[in-house]
């Protein structure tokens, strides 16, 4: 988006389901995405900011879930969710080291934003994801603030920028560049037509298990490049998966477990010291905070539609991963340390994905 050359652009199709519109996470009605970038010397990192619907929801809450596949993470208000099944804030992405502020700046947001919360009601649950940026970014120097915080969320819009942005501003993936990336999957069904939308932060994998469409590329960049360094397999990933599909929170469940799947098609083998961390939430129900007089209706597809929406998740993983990569820009960062790009090592290289 925004004009970005991204992975189909290099003649890589990823699976079998035809993505929305705009092959993201906004192609879920109501779903928008801004960010906030800090590129300055030895601060390179950010927020990226993920809004639901545009409505109020604190009270119109919808179906949620969480899944752990390696739990090397901090993620904020997972616990709740998973107890009631339902989110009831923006998510917020950022680094490990600024959860606090960007949780507490997500509060105050709500608080101003519903101001029956603490005092006709109970509190608010913050839904707060990160990995850790410390190579290219000072983690220590915390600067993150508050205002970066309003800023991302009052920014979002249907179409954002991948790569280098927000709070994938100084993540790695697979030992280069990585980022934010996107991607989406339309599911046909007999009762309608359907949206998975899923945005990666993507920060884990080592170089010589990297992987585009089944291809050993990794290798290849691995045999060509000498003067990248390659770590173990310590990163992280947080996939934000959004769906119009009417799904219970168990099923949605069900559904986020196969993000490993595109996970693992890009080269992850979920290390010992990666936070692999997956958080969704579907739009077709509305869950209000009020209590009404009258019973709750919720829709639920058939446990036989689900094998489609498992595919479709596993691909819009894959896609996105590869597009937070391909569309990364270079980032010189603290102590001057930088990594290639993709895109940048395919050309030099002269490198084919297909």
């Amino acid at each position: 988006m925004k004009g970005q050359k991204r992975i189909r652009d290099y003649g890589v199709k990823i699976g079998k389901l035809e993505p929305g519109k705009l092959n993201a996470i906004t192609d879920v009605e109501g779903v928008t995405v801004g960010h906030v970038t800090l590129a300055d010397g030895d601060v390179q990192t950010g927020v990226t900011a993920i809004l639901p619907h545009q409505g109020k929801l604190f009270r119109d809450k919808l179906i949620a879930s969480s899944y752990v596949i390696n739990g090397y993470g901090k993620t904020v208000g997972s616990i709740q969710i998973d107890e009631l099944g339902t989110l009831e804030t923006p998510i917020l992405l950022t680094n490990t080291s600024s959860i606090g502020i960007v949780a507490d700046a997500l509060i105050e947001y709500m608080l101003k934003d519903n101001p029956e919360i603490g005092r006709e009601t109970g509190t608010v649950n913050p839904v707060v994801g990160e990995c850790n940026d410390m190579y290219l970014n000072d983690i220590r120097a915390r600067s993150i603030t508050k205002e970066h915080v309003f800023e991302a969320i009052e920014n979002s819009s249907a179409e954002f920028e991948e790569g280098s942005v927000g709070a994938g501003r100084g993540t790695l993936a697979c030992s280069i560049k990585g980022g934010i990336g996107t991607a989406s999957r339309k599911m046909e069904m007999e009762h309608g037509t359907y949206t998975i939308g899923v945005l990666v932060q993507s920060n884990f994998g080592m170089l010589s298990d990297f992987r585009v469409d089944g291809k050993a590329v990794g290798i290849e960049l691995r045999d060509a490049i000498l003067n990248v360094k390659e770590e173990k397999d310590k990163g992280s990933i947080m996939m934000i998966v959004a769906t119009d599909l009417p799904v219970s929170a168990r099923q949605l469940n069900r559904i986020l477990k196969r993000t490993v799947t595109g996970l693992a098609r890009t080269g992850s083998t979920i290390g010992n010291g990666s936070g692999d961390i997956a958080l969704a939430f579907s739009t077709a129900t509305r869950i209000p905070h009020k209590k009404p007089d009258h019973l709750l209706s919720i829709p639920t597809i058939h446990e036989g539609d689900m094998d489609l929406a498992f595919r479709a998740v596993g691909e819009a993983v894959e896609e996105a991963i590869l597009n937070s990569m391909i569309t990364a820009e270079k980032v010189v960062g603290r102590d001057g340390n930088e990594r290639p790009t993709l895109k940048d090592l395919l050309e030099a290289h002269k490198i084919n994905l297909i």
